[in-house]
């Protein structure tokens, strides 16, 4: 469960009352109990989950009997409501960050959150500037990680993220290049893909016009997928660029790729939330195990009004329990 005060515990109530989400896997979901009975009174619904309590033994769920592991962590009258807070950044902390030692113990094999909010964690004691660097550190990660946005089976993934935009250029290096396609090429593998097609982005307009406009194109980015190229064919992928990135998604949404490799953070996100905002996922991979949640945020304002679309927590729940079957 994430941010109690936002759509999370309603999405969370949605999904466990599908028969589809439980029946192919061992379903352990993790929040506090009254929290969530609040999402289940907003869908109108009443869950038949069993519960255990937070000094439990870390339980082992069968398929088609989800079990929910109450944390016992907030009472929801002390929250404030549809508002970003500590109280709350910090029990999305303790669910998140038990669901990660799980993860590093080997006793789960993906983990889905439902949407955070940035704010109220580092107002309940993230001293990271994300959940995924958070997530690093809890698993002790040292190598490199990516944060994917999908729609549709068309996925975007980045070489530089949460940075400033002034520092993207000096970003762009052969070797961070070379590192997250490789993340791409293995995240959309588990994801279903055989031989994934993958397009590079240019970073400069009309990818630099022969260095008109920049010289990345013809100094990194241009050689690096050659580079690529050269391994593709044994490694089980295809990759071409780089392309102008006005133009580069209107390929892939016209089927000519499952992925654009983006430069930078709003280059890919602008273009994959107007494909389809409301059936966006968002995988987080490098990890011991893929963890996926909804690409959307808390919705404060809809919050405890069961309108929120359950579709994006849905696809990000299927996604998770792809991905860890196939890596199994």
């Amino acid at each position: 469960m994430g941010d109690p005060a936002g759509i999370g515990p309603e999405l969370m109530a949605g999904v466990l009352n599908l028969p589809e989400s439980c029946a192919d896997a061992g379903v352990l979901a993790i929040g506090d109990r009254r929290v969530l009975a609040k999402g289940e009174a907003a869908l109108g619904i009443s869950l038949d989950i069993e519960t255990l309590p937070r000094d439990a033994a870390p339980p082992q769920p069968e398929p088609g009997r989800p079990i929910f592991y109450d944390m016992g962590n907030l009472d929801p009258a002390n929250l404030p409501a549809a508002t970003a807070s500590a109280i709350g950044g910090r029990s999305a902390l303790e669910n998140f960050g038990l669901a990660l030692d799980l993860a590093r113990e080997g006793k789960v094999d993906a983990i889905t959150f439902v949407p955070f909010n940035k704010e109220a964690l580092r107002l309940g004691g993230n001293p990271f500037d994300d959940e995924m660097s958070f997530a690093a550190d809890r698993l002790g990660h040292s190598g490199t990680v990516a944060e994917f946005n999908v729609v549709d089976n068309l996925w975007n993934a980045r070489v530089t993220s949460h940075v400033p935009l002034r520092d993207v250029a000096d970003l762009i290096t052969e070797e961070r290049l070379l590192e997250h396609l490789d993340l791409a090429v293995r995240a959309l593998k588990e994801a279903g893909f055989e031989r994934p097609r993958i397009a590079v982005a240019a970073l400069n307009p009309h990818a630099g016009d022969g260095g008109s406009f920049g010289r990345e194109e013809i100094d990194v980015i241009e050689p690096t997928v050659r580079k690529a190229q050269a391994l593709a064919q044994t490694q089980g992928f295809a990759v071409e660029g780089p392309y102008p990135s006005d133009t580069v998604f209107v390929r892939a949404r016209d089927g000519h790729f499952d992925a654009v490799l983006t430069m930078f953070h709003d280059q890919g996100q602008i273009a994959i939330k107007l494909l389809g905002f409301d059936r966006g996922i968002t995988v987080l991979s490098g990890f011991a195990v893929p963890i996926t949640t909804p690409a959307h945020g808390t919705a404060y304002d809809i919050a405890g009004k069961g309108i929120a679309r359950l579709e994006p927590t849905r696809l990000a729940f299927n996604m998770a329990k792809q991905m860890a079957a196939s890596r199994k």
